[in-house]
């Protein structure tokens, strides 16, 4: 199994997009979102300087587009998993077909300038704690006053919050920890960045969701999302929660993925996942001249296409890993509605219930009593042929 990840805000690059202009169509579809987001995305993807894209509210639909622009150009259909660090999750939600490219810029460019104003109202600002023991960091960071941001797993977490409190973790870390001060305008994935998360709800209201089209892993906690109106949700509260990503890590071992390519502005996602996913082959793509070894790997780690008529039918998947239990008196061959509970995964954390988001026939039991599953994991059948 092969997963597409897109990465987030600091990866972008002067100029990063410049050579995928040459493409056919390129620069137009640039310009279309440029349109959208209300910004220059062909000037800050080729001529803008550091200064100039390292803005919020320019840095987010850049990265988008830049996510999307290059996964058109990949065989998407035989990728099975996507996910994305922070806005990387925009992208990724569009490549699981959640949000049209359209909605994942407009988005993006709200998310962008509704977080630089937050950034504006107080000063805050985040750092890296890079090394030591992983409950001694996380207990430092709360200490000080500070969320933990980011938990990205490879001993890296990243701390937010008023540059007071920074101050003084920087001045007592914890033991054989390194902290680096990022250059950031404030204190994303807290509560600081309330004001954005309102204008994101107000926002999500007017978006049209599909159905993930593959498994998409959220940052909220490594669950594969099978539900687009639930990933919306996701995507708005994103802003004040804390990112995950040592959890996507875990979930994209636990469901066997062999390969992983990440889309451009590449090398941040690949870095982490080289230190945290032994074995597996890793594919960083920055120009069209990528494309290729892109496209082999999902040749030989994705999934083949099969001309032959199928039937139509959707499946019912877990969102965490546990042992799985159906619900009481559900046979094969009974009618279900929308949003009945069908089952529940046992993890550590308590019982996650199981839910078929729509209606029809429960045509087979994928998974049985006290069977381990994984999240993204098909657990029934739904429908038959249309």
């Amino acid at each position: 199994m092969l997963a597409v990840l897109a990465p987030g805000q600091g990866s972008q690059k002067p100029g990063f997009l410049t050579p995928w202009l040459e493409l056919p169509g390129a620069e137009a579809r640039l310009r279309w979102w440029s349109a959208l987001a209300g910004l220059d995305l062909v000037h800050l993807g080729t001529e803008a300087d550091a200064d100039e894209i390292k803005d919020t509210a320019r840095t987010q639909p850049l990265l988008v587009a830049a996510a999307l622009l290059a996964a058109e150009h990949l065989p998407m259909y035989d990728v099975g998993v996507v996910a994305g660090h922070s806005i990387g999750e925009v992208a990724a939600a569009a490549l699981a077909e959640v949000l049209s490219p359209e909605a994942a810029i407009t988005f993006a460019a709200v998310r962008g300038r509704e977080m630089a104003a937050a950034c504006a109202l107080e000063p805050t600002g985040m750092s890296a704690v890079l090394g030591g023991d992983a409950d001694e960091v996380l207990a430092a960071i709360e200490a000080a006053g500070l969320y933990p941001a980011n938990r990205n797993g490879a001993g890296q977490v990243v701390a937010a919050g008023a540059l007071a409190s920074l101050e003084k973790l920087a001045a007592e870390p914890p033991a054989k920890a390194r902290l680096i001060s990022l250059s950031v305008a404030g204190a994303f994935h807290t509560p600081y960045m309330a004001p954005a998360e309102q204008a994101l709800g107000a926002l999500a209201g007017g978006i049209t969701t599909g159905t993930p089209s593959r498994i998409l892993l959220s940052n909220r906690d490594g669950a594969a999302v099978d539900h687009g109106p639930t990933m919306l949700q996701r995507l708005v509260r994103q802003v004040t929660a804390p990112v995950r990503w040592d959890l996507c890590m875990q979930t994209l071992a636990e469901i066997g993925v062999t390969a992983i390519i990440e889309l451009p502005p590449a090398g941040t996602l690949a870095g982490l996942a080289k230190r945290a996913l032994k074995g597996i082959e890793i594919i960083t793509v920055n120009t069209p001249d990528d494309l290729a070894a892109a496209r082999d790997a999902i040749a030989r780690h994705g999934a083949a296409p099969s001309f032959e008529p199928s039937p139509q039918f959707h499946v019912v998947v877990v969102t965490a890993a546990g042992t799985f239990t159906p619900a009481d008196g559900l046979a094969e061959g009974v009618d279900l509605r929308a949003g009945q509970v069908i089952g529940h995964v046992t993890t550590r954390q308590g019982a996650v219930e199981v839910t078929a988001h729509e209606a029809g026939t429960l045509t087979e039991w994928l998974a049985h009593p006290d069977d381990p599953v994984a999240p993204g994991q098909p657990v029934a059948r739904i429908g038959g042929l249309l």
